[in-house]
C-alpha cells in the first residue's frame, strides 16, 4: 500500500470482480477507481486487507498489479435541479452529456458531471435571515420545469439559525445561504446534495397508504387497485405485455414525478421509452410527460453490476423528491435481471448458494429496495410524500414458483398476474383477473365510494363473481358444449364476455381508450351490470335468451370505452334510457317480441 493509504494493488480480476490487496483501511460499499483508466467500482467484500470490488464498467484489459484508487466515498447521487428530463445510466453518469461528448458507446472511465454545473437556475428564498431551520426545512424553491418546482431544503442531519440567504439566479454548486449550527459553526448551503445510495433518507412518520394511485387502466384501478405509497409486482413470460403495461403507468398514473428505471432490458425498449416519453402529452399538465420523468437507462448490454447501483439510484432519487411532499411512482424493469446481477456476483465472490444459485440474501436485498417506498410525513413541515413502487418479474418459462418471484410476492402487496394465454389473444393488458390480488382495495374501495360512486365495491365485487363464474362454466362448456347450458348460465357467460372485452380490455393504439377516468369507468360497469341483473329479471319474465342478445343496447354497451370523455354523460344516460325500454319491450310483449 502506498502513502495515504489510498491505492491498493489489482490481485485478481473475474470479469466485473475485481479483488485488491493493500486496502485494509478502505470500509464497506466504499468507490474506488480501477486502474488509470478510472474504472467505477465498489468494495463490496473485505478480508484483511484484501478487498472484493465490483466494477460498474467494462473490465478488458485490466490485469493483476495494477493500481485502485480509493476516494473514501460510498455510491452517491447528485440532487438537485436538473433531474427531472435527465437520462443517466445506474450510476447516475449523464448519457445524453456522454452521447454529444463521446457518440454512442460510453467511454471506460469517462468522468463528467452528473449534474449541469454552469446552468443558472433562479432561486427564490422561502426561509429568511434569523428563521430557525432543521433538516428537511424548505430555505427555496427553484422552478425545475413547468411541472415541477425544486424545494431547496436544510440537508436533513444539520439544524441552526439562518444568517444569510440568496435571492436570483445561481449554479447548484453557489451559496444560496449560510446557516450557523448548533454548534456555532457556519455551514454554507448549495443546491447541489450528495446522498449514499444504500442509505434510507429519513423522514418523520411513516404512514399507512389509503388514497389509490389512479392509472387510467380499468384493470388496475377497478379490480387491483394500488394506493399511492403502495408496493406492486408484474410477473410474467416473455411477451406478456410487462414492459407495455408498465410504460402505460408511467404515462398515465396521477403521480407527480415518474421515476423509470431500465433495469438490464433490451435496447430497443428502452429506445421506444426515449423516444416515446417527449412526444406524449401528459393529461395532468398539458405539456411533455418528460416535464415530470426522470429516466435511468442500464440496458442489458452494459456491465452487470451496474444493474444493482441502478435500482438503488432510482430509489434514492425518488425519496429525495418525496421529501420535498411529491407523489413519486418508481417503475423498475424489471427486478429479474437486478437479481440476475446478484447472482452472478455472488457466484464470483465464491459465496454458499441458495436456491436456483440466487444468494441467500436476495430476499433481504428485494425488501430493502421495495421497503423504501410508502407514504410518509416529511421532515421539517407539514408536508406528507408518497413513493409507489412498480417492480416487473421476469420469471424464466412465466413460472412464478421461482425465488425472485417467490421473494418478490412475500413483500408486495399488489400482484398484476400476467397471462401469455391472454397476450396471445391480443388482450392488454394481460393481467390475469384469476390469479391477479391487491391487498389494498379496502382502502381504495372507501376511496372510490366516497368520492365516485357509491356502490364501486359493490360493483366490483360482483364483476369479480361473475367473471369467476365463468371460469367454472367454461370447464361445462369444453366438455359438453354451449348449448347445454341454461339460459340463465348463458347470460352470465355473455356478461362475463362483455366484462372482459368491453371493459378489461383497452387498446393503447386509439387514444380514447388509453386512459379512462374514475367517473367513466364506475358508470361502465354499471351499465354492464344493469344490462345483466335487467336480463336476469326479464328471464323470470318470460323473455327468452334470444330476445335478450337481440336488444340493441349492446351495441351501445360494446362502443363504450371508445366514447370521448367529453360526450359520456350523454351517451351514458342514452345507455340507461334503451336498456330500459329495451327491457320493458322484451318482457311486456313490445316489438322486439
Amino acid at each position: 500500500m502506498d502513502t495515504a493509504n489510498n491505492v491498493g494493488k489489482i490481485y485478481k480480476v473475474a470479469g466485473p470482480l475485481i479483488v485488491a490487496t493493500g486496502l485494509g483501511d478502505v470500509h464497506m460499499y466504499d468507490v474506488v477507481k480501477v486502474s488509470e483508466k478510472k474504472l467505477i467500482g465498489e468494495v463490496i467484500e473485505l478480508r484483511g486487507d484484501r478487498a472484493s470490488i465490483q466494477v460498474y464498467e467494462d473490465t478488458t484489459g485490466i490485469g493483476p498489479g495494477e493500481n485502485v484508487y480509493v476516494t473514501g466515498e460510498p455510491l452517491s447521487v447528485e440532487l438537485a435541479p436538473g433531474l427531472i428530463e435527465g437520462i443517466f445510466d445506474g450510476t447516475q453518469r449523464p448519457l445524453e452529456k456522454i452521447y454529444n461528448a463521446a457518440g454512442s458507446r460510453i467511454p471506460r472511465g469517462i468522468d463528467l458531471p452528473k449534474l449541469d454545473r454552469e446552468k443558472k437556475w433562479n432561486f427564490v428564498p422561502v426561509a429568511k435571515v434569523g428563521d430557525k431551520v432543521s433538516g428537511g426545512m424548505v430555505l427555496g424553491e427553484v422552478e425545475e420545469t413547468l411541472a415541477v418546482t425544486q424545494k431547496i431544503m436544510v440537508p436533513p442531519t444539520m439544524s441552526g439559525t439562518v444568517e444569510w440567504i440568496y435571492e436570483g439566479e445561481a449554479t447548484i454548486t453557489e451559496t444560496v445561504a449560510k446557516i450557523k449550527t448548533d454548534k456555532g459553526e457556519t455551514a454554507e448551503i448549495q443546491m447541489l446534495q450528495k446522498w449514499p445510495v444504500r442509505r434510507r433518507r429519513p423522514y418523520a412518520e411513516k404512514l399507512v397508504p389509503k388514497e389509490p394511485m389512479i392509472t387510467g387502466q380499468r384493470v388496475i384501478d377497478s379490480l387491483f387497485p394500488i394506493t399511492k405509497g403502495g408496493v406492486a409486482a408484474i410477473p410474467g413470460p416473455f411477451g406478456s405485455g410487462k414492459t407495455v403495461t408498465q410504460h402505460q403507468i408511467a404515462k398515465w398514473a396521477d403521480a407527480d414525478i415518474i421515476i423509470y428505471i431500465g433495469c438490464g432490458e433490451r435496447g430497443n425498449e428502452m429506445t421506444d421509452v426515449l423516444k416515446e416519453f417527449p412526444e406524449l402529452h401528459d393529461p395532468r399538465t398539458g405539456l411533455s410527460i418528460m416535464k415530470r420523468t426522470v429516466l435511468i437507462a442500464n440496458t442489458s448490454d452494459m456491465p452487470v453490476a451496474a444493474r444493482e447501483a441502478s435500482i438503488y439510484t432510482g430509489i434514492t432519487i425518488a425519496e429525495y423528491f418525496r421529501d420535498m411532499g411529491y407523489k413519486v411512482a418508481i417503475i423498475a424493469d424489471s427486478t429479474s435481471r437486478w437479481a440476475e446481477a446478484l447472482r452472478e456476483m455472488s457466484g464470483r465472490l465464491e459465496e454458499m448458494p441458495g436456491e436456483e444459485g440466487y444468494p441467500a440474501y436476495l430476499s433481504t436485498r428485494l425488501a430493502e429496495f421495495y421497503e423504501r417506498a410508502g407514504s410518509v410525513k416529511c421532515l421539517g413541515g407539514d408536508r406528507y410524500g408518497a413513493i409507489t413502487a412498480i417492480g416487473a418479474v421476469s420469471p424464466p418459462g412465466g413460472d412464478t414458483s421461482e425465488p425472485v418471484s417467490q421473494a418478490t410476492l412475500r413483500i408486495v402487496k399488489v400482484f398484476w398476474g400476467l397471462s401469455a394465454d391472454l397476450a396471445y389473444k391480443r388482450h392488454f393488458p394481460a393481467i390475469d383477473w384469476i390469479k391477479s390480488y391487491s391487498l389494498y382495495e379496502d382502502k381504495a374501495f372507501e376511496y372510490y365510494n366516497e368520492k365516485v360512486n357509491d356502490e364501486w365495491s359493490a360493483h366490483v365485487k360482483e364483476v369479480k363473481a361473475i367473471l369467476g363464474e365463468e371460469a367454472e362454466l367454461q370447464e361445462i362448456v369444453r366438455l359438453i358444449g354451449f348449448d347445454a347450458l341454461g339460459e340463465k348460465d348463458r347470460i352470465t357467460i355473455e356478461c362475463a364476455r362483455s366484462i372482459r372485452e368491453d371493459f378489461l380490455q383497452q387498446n393503447s393504439f386509439r387514444e380514447v381508450d388509453r386512459y379512462t377516468s374514475s367517473f367513466k369507468q364506475a358508470d361502465m360497469l354499471s351499465a354492464i351490470l344493469s344490462w345483466y341483473k335487467g336480463s336476469l329479471s326479464a328471464l323470470t319474465k318470460g323473455a327468452t335468451y334470444k330476445q335478450i342478445m337481440g336488444m340493441k343496447v349492446l351495441e351501445k354497451i360494446a362502443k363504450m370505452k371508445y366514447e370521448p370523455e367529453e360526450n359520456w354523460t350523454e351517451f351514458y344516460q342514452g345507455i340507461n334510457d334503451d336498456l330500459t325500454t329495451e327491457l320493458q319491450e322484451i318482457t311486456k310483449g313490445g316489438d322486439a317480441r
